[in-house]
């Protein structure tokens, strides 16, 4: 069964060896924050994951100072936070929470625990798994999905994922990194309920 003891293996070969290959890159991102920025590099925030359950967060910090609001477009992030935010690299250090067993690297993106009273029973779905690092909206327009788009594609993946799939969107998420155009994974692909996406 690949759904949860295949899928966890998965994880923790992706992010063990994502650690170590990447170790270098992460000292590197680290030390240039700490000189940029003069404050420590890593921002941790309380999110929601699996059974809603609240866990914190590791990213690398993308501004200068503590203000979870900051957008890209803010004077206070610097233009080294600014690429770390286009390139996903500030993203890195969440290879440490699927480690840890609090994400995969698959999966609806973690939100902010304040907002788990506002979901409804639809909505909620999106706890039923895992939270990832990259995921079927992450593939499908990222920022440029509506919060009901976003949510849509997350109850797409809880209904549907499988291996296959999880390949799908990683391999999707590095041509989308590395390209000049992003790609996406067509709706028709999924054989679950009817979604306002189909």
């Amino acid at each position: 069964m690949y759904k949860p003891r295949g899928k966890r293996i998965l994880d923790l070969m992706i992010a063990v060896t994502g650690l170590v290959v990447l170790s270098p890159l992460f000292v590197v991102i680290s030390v240039l924050l700490l000189i940029l920025h003069r404050v420590n590099p890593f921002f941790c925030q309380r999110r929601s994951g699996l059974k809603g359950r609240v866990f914190t967060l590791f990213k690398f910090r993308s501004f200068k100072i503590a203000d979870t609001a900051l957008q890209v477009s803010d004077p206070e992030i610097s233009a080294f936070g600014k690429f770390l935010r286009r390139s996903s690299l500030d993203e890195m250090p969440q290879l440490w929470n699927v480690v840890r067993g609090e994400m995969s690297i698959v999966g609806p993106r973690p939100l902010l625990e304040e907002y788990l009273p506002l979901y409804n029973s639809r909505q909620n779905l999106r706890h039923n798994v895992l939270p990832g690092i990259t995921g079927l909206a992450q593939v499908n327009g990222r920022n440029l999905l509506s919060w009901d788009e976003k949510f849509e594609f997350d109850i797409l993946y809880v209904q549907n994922q499988s291996f296959s799939m999880d390949i799908e969107i990683l391999l999707l998420t590095v041509k989308n990194r590395i390209g000049t155009e992003d790609a996406c994974m067509p709706a028709e692909k999924f054989k679950g309920p009817q979604s306002i996406l189909l």
